[in-house]
């Protein structure tokens, strides 16, 4: 398979980018249906507004609650949606993931796992009921980049590793931002009418919470990194970062809680400054911040003792911990 043509921000016309996508797309689905998984990112939005404009109402897109999401997700994703005129189904698969990924500890089982029960299962009963042939997704050039070289598998990745989605899942995939990387494709998602607050929107990974738990993925787990992440998203709301997460750790920690020992869990914080995801330099936060963020993190989040930040840059590190 040849390589992908990038095509950087400063060069990209949006508007002829845009006129050009949603052409390809109509052109490809015809007169079938496609369908679409919107997680409420910019690069989800941004492929459900161009199939949107390309297909109207032969576009069916989906909000899959897996049980893995942020607080309060799929609803409010849904609503922002709803006022642009597109209709998304929220699916609820929740069983179906946390029972795919019982018992799993390993990273790349964990991603294949949730890559399985997406495409195969959830996603393979959609396509039946709808009658599509094809599925749009928000694949873009950094995805592809890290997943060839290895660095980690994109759960949205197949052709450059040789799977073929029509033989593996029974449809095809489009992917109209596979040329852009991150801050091309927030200038698409505002050119399609996206508001700030999605186009801007901070980076969130495929398999969502569950590469921020480090160990086993169990809704008790999910939960406890959940209420993590809304804290930090409150703390660090006026943070002018590329993006910023909470990590539960697998291992125990020595602490103490009303002058008794506790072995407890520990949370990792992770602030980024970046430009398109392929370095990174951690954010340098106030330590004050820093302060707060861990006395709320070690009061609100039971058995949590121990609460650290990382100053690894990327590479080496990456900016999720799985």
């Amino acid at each position: 398979m040849s390589p992908v043509k990038e095509i950087s921000a400063a060069s990209l016309d949006t508007k002829e980018f845009i006129k050009e996508k949603a052409a390809e797309i109509s052109q490809i689905v015809g007169s079938g249906v496609a369908i679409n998984a919107l997680s409420g990112g910019v690069d989800s939005s941004a492929v459900t507004m161009l199939g949107h404009m390309a297909l109207k109402e032969r576009l069916k897109s989906y909000f899959i609650d897996n049980g893995i999401m942020r607080e309060g997700e799929s609803q409010q994703i849904v609503s922002v949606f709803k006022k642009l005129g597109v209709n998304v189904e929220i699916i609820d698969a929740q069983n179906e993931f946390f029972d795919a990924l019982q018992g799993i500890t390993d990273p790349e089982a964990k991603r294949e796992a949730i890559t399985q029960t997406f495409y195969k299962e959830v996603f393979g009963r959609l396509v039946k009921k709808s009658e599509a042939k094809y599925l749009l997704q928000g694949t873009i050039l950094t995805d592809i980049d890290e997943t060839v070289a290895r660095i980690k598998r994109q759960h949205n990745v197949f052709e450059q590793l040789g799977i073929d989605p029509q033989e593996a899942f029974g449809y095809k995939i489009i992917e109209p931002l596979v040329q852009l990387r991150k801050d091309g494709v927030r200038k698409v998602a505002e050119a399609t009418g996206l508001p700030l607050g999605i186009f801007k929107r901070m980076p969130f990974p495929g398999p969502a919470l569950a590469a921020r738990v480090i160990g086993e993925v169990t809704r008790e787990r999910i939960a406890l990194v959940r209420k993590a992440t809304s804290i930090l998203e409150e703390e660090l709301a006026s943070v002018k970062a590329f993006q910023y997460m909470a990590i539960l750790h697998n291992d125990r920690v020595t602490g103490m809680r009303e002058n008794k020992r506790e072995f407890g869990q520990q949370i990792e914080i992770r602030c980024w400054d970046s430009i398109d995801a392929r370095q990174a330099r951690p954010t340098r936060l106030d330590f004050s911040i820093l302060e707060e963020l861990a006395s709320r993190i070690v009061s609100e989040l039971p058995g949590v003792v121990s609460v650290t930040y990382n100053i690894a840059t990327k590479p080496p590190s990456t900016m999720e911990a799985i």
